[in-house]
């Protein structure tokens, strides 16, 4: 695999950035840097924004604009995560972008060729907030969703176009128990695989026009608009140039994708069963993280419990937050983050952690008598990378354990410097004293190394601290 091609989901534009799309985006960044950096392969890295649905129609109505006008400023806000959180990705895509829009119409033709694609009367229950039709069994014993206990369902009884997902329930296990990896964890994996082995339902790609007004028309059908997600979807192809550039289709897909476990129905399983329908190949892979809750609640307005990542940034730095967001959990699991809990780890980790050792190694190589240039050549033909285990941990998702494995070298550096006490050795034996710190040198080279696609920054201070021997500010403490 020389190309790699990785994908974040389009977060809705209804709202600001918030720390849950931060963290699955941070996640995509390491993972492309990887590949990018490490592997020297050529990475195409995919985001954007998803302008289309009933959420976002009625939040522009709030705010006195026209959809495409609140979508404008929406989308620079997310364009901007950029910058924020220094991120690599070199699309970034719109579901208004007129080349998505006849992508998306073309994918439903060719879903309707094969004839997955026909119209129905159906009574539905409906939550705005997933965008996703509701079973009862999915509700709570309120009779609502479990993840919007706020929002009223929405319960009608009209006409739309449905999709044959009953006809790929086998297709869709063969294609689970040949790739053993599709999704990750393992954990999502079998939750996907219990869902499709049960009945599969149609399930509605239309809503009236009339009704919902902010969507990619029906192609031959102006009364219909396509399923707000129906046509995101078809984003991970159309920013290849599907369907009419063919070549570089074939260059970078299938690709690998990212999401939260509120999108796995969508993407391991409905997404599979269209491209099958359209006559494409399936996804690579996709990796399915949980959410970011904070005290033990969903992170919410009404509750003032939210947290962006802009106030991270401002508090952090651009490398704390993305330390704190990939470092906090296992990967697939939900994660609790409060500004108490994130601060104590920033200072344990990061300030009195990673960033006073270095500090303090590098402080003592300056009582080296060697040139920079010899002490360089020492660290390039001593260092050990273990590139096997990084593939290994990030074929599966677990960047966390990469960072875990960082801050054990840190701590067995920082407990080999109190016990050899390397600053007594420089005055009694200055030839042995130069061994050791050429071995620590080595040790924080392997350390840079490791970090270069979690904290790019750090990673090019601390190179710079070792080719000249200077101590400079890495990680300022901070008050609780």
């Amino acid at each position: 695999m020389k190309n790699y091609y990785i994908t974040t989901t389009l977060p809705y534009v209804n709202s600001s950035p918030h720390i849950g799309f931060a963290s699955e985006i941070i996640r995509a960044d390491v993972m492309a840097r990887f590949h990018r950096e490490i592997l020297g392969k050529e990475v195409f890295f995919n985001t954007g924004a998803d302008e289309r649905g009933q959420k976002i129609f009625d939040q522009s109505q709030e705010e006195n604009l026209l959809p495409q006008e609140f979508c404008d400023l929406q989308a620079e806000k997310f364009k901007e995560l950029k910058k924020v959180l220094n991120l690599s990705f070199n699309n970034f895509v719109r579901t208004t972008d007129e080349h998505h829009i006849k992508a998306a119409q073309e994918f439903w033709k060719k879903c309707q060729e094969k004839g997955d694609i026909y119209k129905a009367k159906y009574k539905v229950k409906y939550c705005v907030g997933c965008e996703l039709e509701k079973t009862d069994s999915e509700l709570n014993e309120e009779g609502r969703c479990p993840l919007h206990p706020n929002k009223d369902l929405q319960v009608s009884e009209e006409e739309n176009y449905f999709f044959k997902f009953s006809n790929y329930q086998k297709a869709l296990l063969d294609l689970y128990k040949n790739n053993p990896d599709f999704v990750e964890p393992q954990k999502r994996f079998n939750e996907i695989k219990s869902f499709v082995e049960k009945e599969l339902k149609d399930f509605s790609i239309s809503r009236l026009k009339e009704k919902m007004s902010w969507g990619i028309s029906v192609p031959g059908d102006k009364e219909h608009v396509m399923y707000v997600w129906f046509d995101a979807l078809v984003n991970y192809i159309s920013v290849l140039g599907w369907p009419e550039n063919q070549a570089n289709f074939e260059k970078w897909w299938p690709g690998v994708q990212l999401a939260g476990k509120d999108n796995l129905r969508q993407q391991s399983a409905m997404w599979q069963a269209m491209l099958m329908s359209a006559g494409l190949p399936n996804s690579r892979k996709i990796y399915i993280n949980g959410f970011i809750i904070s005290d033990g609640q969903k992170m919410s307005k009404s509750l003032g419990n939210v947290i962006s990542p802009l106030e991270m940034v401002e508090k952090f730095g651009i490398d704390g937050t993305r330390y704190l967001l990939m470092g906090s959990s296992n990967f697939g699991e939900d994660v609790d983050l409060t500004w108490e809990k994130m601060t104590e780890k920033y200072n344990n980790d990061l300030a009195n952690g990673l960033g006073n050792v270095f500090s303090r190694l590098i402080k003592l190589s300056q009582k080296i008598e060697l040139s920079n240039g010899e002490i360089e050549k020492f660290i390039v033909k001593n260092v050990n990378l273990g590139l096997e285990r990084y593939s290994e941990y990030l074929d599966k998702g677990r960047v966390e354990r990469l960072l875990r494995d960082v801050q054990k070298k840190v701590s067995r550096l920082d407990k080999k410097i109190e016990n050899i006490k390397p600053w007594e050795i420089a005055r009694s034996n200055p030839e042995e004293f130069e061994k050791e710190m050429l071995v620590f040198l080595a040790e924080l080279k392997e350390i840079q190394i490791m970090i270069e696609i979690f904290m790019p920054e750090t990673a090019e201070k601390m190179n710079e601290m070792l080719k000249n021997r200077k101590v400079g500010g890495l990680f300022p403490r901070i008050k609780v």
